[in-house]
């Protein structure tokens, strides 16, 4: 069963360009090519990026936002309840009305005190901002090196310059050393990435990441197998290109340095739409789609890899769209704000509601408490200074 599944998935009519077969890719002393087995490396490497994340954001990057005034809010503690603990641990983390009045009469509390009890608990899971600046650090040192690296790599080489060079020969083209370590070091950092979705800030465009970061390692790795690995190097520097601006702008905007926040978005803004909207498509798409087919005709594989390419390219667009939203902000007014990408969270949200709430019950419940010119907002009403209280604690008309 197993070899009937390995000689079907390995046909030749699926990797191999028509009139090629796996006898022609044979290897000799000088000539290497790409293996399978070879991207098998990037799982071990991808735990030792891992670990050097760790030691990076312990030793460098948390130190790094000490000194540079990050600042981490005091939130509001949930006290210690076994009851509602079990459920958020086991069931639900935002209960719905019905659970909230049942745990309300489990725990003899009032409703609203529940109610705030997971709000609580839910900003005590949420992440730091000093964990948002290390993790912001740490890409923004990765994505450099990479960015640097895949100039190193690629400068010299002549399908950097002249896209048809990428075809040539195709696919009986040589493995270079540096090619392989390059290819090895981003598929090992996308697959670290995977790993640590789940401990990761969590933004709004959560799922969309999955769906990016899952079609990059497929494109990778498939046309490490395919032998694509000169468009796909290309593919790989004009992500990074962007990314190298991405990371400190969130760097400065988390250490309250508004202007260079804004200043740098407004480059980063500039570098992803013209690589992702007009390079990308035509240094890679133009090139995949119509290029290669002046070299051979088209086959499973050719088909497959221009799916994965096209997926990246509808990402960049979904991307594009937030992007040009907060330009379009900026310009109106004056500042970025707001990561549209959500450093603000759900969680946020339930912050600021419960401040309102707790102001209305200042306000308007305790009213006998204000003093001064303070006004009662609630359906309307006069003020105070217009009104007359009585000594069992009722309002009179002047």
């Amino acid at each position: 069963m197993a070899r009937s599944l390995y000689e079907w998935l390995w046909q030749q009519e699926f990797w191999l360009p028509p009139g090629i077969t796996w006898e022609d890719m044979q290897e000799s002393d000088d000539v290497k090519y790409p293996k399978p087995r070879h991207l098998l490396l990037s799982i071990p490497f991808a735990f030792v990026l891992i670990f050097i994340r760790c030691a990076f954001e312990r030793a460098i990057a948390l130190p790094l936002s000490s000194k540079l005034g990050v600042r981490d809010k005091q939130r509001p503690k949930a006290q210690p309840n076994p009851v509602l603990e079990a459920f958020y641990s086991t069931r639900c983390k935002k209960p719905g009305e019905s659970d909230l009045i049942s745990l309300a009469k489990q725990c003899d509390l009032p409703v609203r005190k529940v109610e705030r009890w997971f709000r609580h608990r839910r900003s005590s899971d949420r992440p730091s901002l000093s964990k948002k600046f290390c993790e912001a650090c740490w890409r923004f040192t990765f994505y450099i090196i990479a960015f640097f690296t895949g100039l190193a790599v690629l400068y010299d080489k002549p399908w950097l310059w002249d896209h048809r060079e990428c075809w040539t020969g195709y696919p009986q083209q040589p493995l270079l050393p540096s090619l392989f370590w390059y290819y090895l070091l981003e598929l090992s950092f996308y697959c670290s990435l995977v790993f640590t979705l789940p401990f990761d800030v969590k933004r709004k465009d959560f799922k969309e990441q999955i769906i990016h970061h899952a079609a990059t390692i497929f494109l990778i790795s498939f046309s490490y197998c395919a032998n694509y690995i000169r468009i796909g190097t290309l593919v790989l520097i004009i992500h990074d290109a962007s990314d190298c601006f991405l990371e400190p702008t969130k760097i400065f905007n988390y250490m309250k340095w508004k202007k260079t926040c804004d200043s740098l978005f407004v480059v980063f803004s500039a570098v992803f739409l013209i690589s992702r909207l007009i390079i990308y498509p035509y240094t890679v798409l133009y090139n995949t789609y119509y290029y290669s087919m002046e070299i051979f005709q088209p086959f499973f594989g050719y088909y497959f890899v221009n799916v994965l390419l096209i997926t990246l390219q509808l990402l960049h667009v979904f991307w594009s769209c937030l992007i040009i939203r907060m330009l379009h902000k900026f310009i109106l007014q004056g500042t970025t704000d707001k990561d549209m990408r959500s450093d603000t969270e759900e969680s946020d949200k339930d912050e600021e509601g419960e401040k309102i709430w707790e102001k209305e019950k200042n306000g308007v419940t305790n009213f006998t408490n204000v003093t001064g010119n303070d006004y009662i907002q609630r359906n309307g009403s006069e003020p105070l200074n217009n009104r007359t209280r009585l000594t069992n604690g009722h309002v009179k008309e002047r």
